[in-house]
């Protein structure tokens, strides 16, 4: 999932909107945990320089800042303009229950 602003900058409202999508709950700190199971990538690039943040289970917002917390409880500070792409793995739970077949 991608989503880039009218000048090509990811903003905050965008980035509450992906986490939403994913099912992401805020906890009384302010970090949007990702449902358990799932993990997501950050795709940065910054003056012609890309990188990949991935495994990440939290994001906390803090003005043009974005924390990202891995599974390893690393920490990770970014400028949100340079997050040009959202990737999800694992299973997202996005408020809907899912059956699957021969499973009751």
């Amino acid at each position: 999932m991608a989503l880039r602003g009218m000048a090509g900058v990811m903003t905050g409202d965008h980035l509450e909107a992906i986490l939403k999508v994913a099912g992401a709950k805020a906890d009384k700190e302010g970090w949007a945990a990702l449902p358990d199971g799932s993990t997501m990538t950050l795709h940065i690039a910054h003056e012609g320089a890309g990188m990949t943040v991935s495994r990440l289970e939290a994001l906390k917002q803090d003005g043009d800042l974005v924390f990202a917390r891995n599974l390893k409880r690393e920490l990770f500070a970014l400028v949100r303009s340079d997050v040009f792409a959202v990737a999800f793995e694992g299973e997202l739970n996005t408020g809907k229950s899912t059956r699957r077949a021969g499973f009751g």
